[in-house]
Parts: structure tokens; sequence; C-alpha cells
């Protein structure tokens, strides 16, 4: 298993792949939840993304804030 980060953009191609495969009708029941599964892991990855990213545009905003008070 690799240890790199997953890229937003391929979880959330993971995260589509999954919703259109539960959306389609000739799938069974197993696949459908190793489907969900699959979905899930990928909407964890892409939210952890998104709330690092919040956190750092968060942090420089703060700090552009201190400099432009400061200056």
């Amino acid at each position: 298993m690799s240890t790199e980060k997953p890229v937003f953009e391929e979880s959330l191609s993971r995260l589509e792949q999954a919703s259109q495969e539960l959306k389609s009708q000739d799938v069974s029941l197993e696949e459908a939840i190793e489907s969900y599964k699959s979905g899930l892991k990928a909407y964890k990855e892409c939210r952890e993304i998104l709330d690092q990213a919040a956190q750092e545009i968060e942090t420089l905003t703060r700090e552009a804030e201190l400099k432009g008070a400061e200056g």
C-alpha cells in the first residue's frame, strides 16, 4: 500500500465512480456494498483534504491581516 497522501481529484473521481456504480441497476448487493465502502473511503479522504485546505487558508488569511495591521 502506498504511503502517499491521496490527491483530491483522484479521491473525488473514486467517489463519483462509486456513486455511478450504486446508481446502476445491474449491480449485485455485494457489489453495491463494496461500491458504498469505496465511496465512503473516498468521501473521507476528500473531507480531510478540504479541511486541511481550509485550515491553511485561515492561517494565511490571519497572517496577511496581521501584516496589514502592522504596516
